[in-house]
């Protein structure tokens, strides 16, 4: 009853709040992160996150506390803030797993989860300091209204809280990921772990996660057309500006205007040699006439993200060794001639494809070997990567080609997310050449 008295004493007091810098001022309240209220042109009223309702969130806790086992305890931390230097962060980016369960995009949280206390928000006190420099953050306030726990605390009183929750857990599990010496110091969390009492939270949210509902296949559908559109953006850009670093920031800049808040990950943009490295993020080098580019973008709109991968020639055209690598089969052609399936993997060591989600490698604790269903989403990249090294036919040393696409799984089949996207070569090679016709025409008449 005390619990519940004061739940409505801090709802009455947010709506007030709510309700008198909105309809009195014509301000808003500022809780740290969006709400329908301060960006309506983002969310709608019962969201908590962009596209996810509340009611979703409390529906994923309630489906997390029947998968944990009796009188067990989860505890998740937000994500640190990293620091880029002594006083400049990096951009924060909260971790999976709590913004999953919380809708919590901000720092310095802890959330416990149990079937006895709820959802129970251990949430960040600012200084007056803090406020100037860094703005407003949600508290325990806006834990109690906003993202709907059952109770709420500054997280300073974890240490005289959090204890007696763990003392009455037979079992704890919390996100490894995150863990932070708010809760891992504890001296009753010690004696849980040393007892082996403690486990990784990662089986059970990777296991939620990894089938997405209806609203979040909407966020990556949207989330995957925006990519589309900036790569093609940038693809037709290519011919005009063949440098590595330009293109990286053509499909960013093209990604934030279309309402991205960030990429899912350093653009890939190798050129050439480069293009053999899988993961090559350096995009410094102008692309030679007659090379390929291969460009890995993907960007994250509000909390889900984007993958894929095209491969093709700034200058319009591919030549026959570039359309015989994509078509023929490496024996065919002479790379591979002894001991096949070694070789094989050194020219392309990566995995057919991942689960995407809110983390681009998403839900790592699902095995590969699990049979898709519908509402997974998945990427497919087939990819070789011939290094300049490699011992094989000198002209194709240092040749990288990867396609990669999002495909939803479906009831009848599957959908692919990033089919608006064109692979094949004549179509890349019409699409470029008429583009750049038509930019040629378009200068000659002015």
């Amino acid at each position: 009853m005390k619990i519940l008295s004061r739940k409505l004493l801090h709802q009455l007091s947010f709506k007030q709040a709510i309700r008198r810098c909105t309809y009195s001022t014509g301000k808003v309240s500022d809780f740290g992160q969006p709400t329908s209220a301060s960006h309506p042109q983002l969310m709608k009223e019962g969201e908590i996150t962009p596209g996810i309702a509340t009611k979703e969130y409390i529906s994923r806790r309630k489906r997390l506390l029947e998968l944990l086992p009796e009188n067990s305890l989860a505890i998740i931390a937000a994500a640190p803030v990293k620091m880029m230097t002594d006083v400049v962060p990096y951009t924060f980016r909260q971790d999976a797993d709590y913004l999953y369960l919380t809708g919590c995009q901000q720092p310095g949280g802890v959330a416990v989860l149990g079937h006895e206390c709820g959802l129970c928000m251990f949430m960040p006190e600012p200084k007056p300091h803090d406020v100037v420099w860094q703005g407003l953050i949600a508290g325990v306030d806006a834990a109690l209204e906003m993202f709907k726990a059952e109770e709420a605390y500054p997280v300073s009183k974890l240490d005289k809280i959090l204890p007696n929750m763990i003392k009455r857990s037979s079992k704890l599990f919390h996100n490894k990921l995150t863990a932070t010496p708010t809760y891992t110091d504890l001296e009753t969390f010690q004696n849980a772990a040393h007892v082996g009492k403690v486990s990784d939270l990662s089986i059970f949210t990777h296991e939620l996660r990894w089938v997405k509902s209806p609203s979040e296949l909407k966020l990556m559908k949207e989330s995957a057309a925006i990519a589309c559109q900036a790569l093609l953006q940038t693809m037709l850009h290519s011919k005009t500006y063949p440098h590595e670093g330009m293109l990286s920031s053509k499909v960013e800049y093209e990604c934030r205007m279309r309402g991205a808040q960030r990429m899912a990950f350093n653009p890939v943009v190798g050129g050439g040699p480069n293009a053999s490295v899988i993961h090559y993020s350096r995009n410094d080098q102008k692309i030679k006439d007659g090379d390929l580019v291969l460009m890995d973008v993907g960007c994250e709109l509000h909390g889900y993200c984007s993958d894929l991968t095209r491969t093709w020639s700034p200058c319009g055209s591919f030549s026959s060794i570039q359309v015989e690598l994509l078509c023929k089969g490496l024996k065919e052609i002479g790379i591979l001639k002894r001991d096949a399936f070694r070789l094989y993997h050194q020219l392309n060591p990566t995995s057919i494809g991942h689960y995407l989600g809110m983390d681009v490698h998403d839900c790592s604790m699902i095995s590969y070997d699990r049979p898709l269903k519908p509402g997974v989403v998945i990427t497919i990249e087939p990819g070789i990567y011939v290094p300049s090294s490699f011992d094989g036919p000198e002209r194709y040393q240092g040749t990288g080609i990867r396609i990669e696409d999002e495909v939803l799984i479906t009831e009848t089949g599957c959908e692919v997310l990033t089919g608006s996207m064109p692979k094949e070569i004549k179509h890349i090679e019409s699409l470029l050449n008429n583009y750049s016709y038509t930019k040629g025409m378009e200068a000659a008449t002015v």
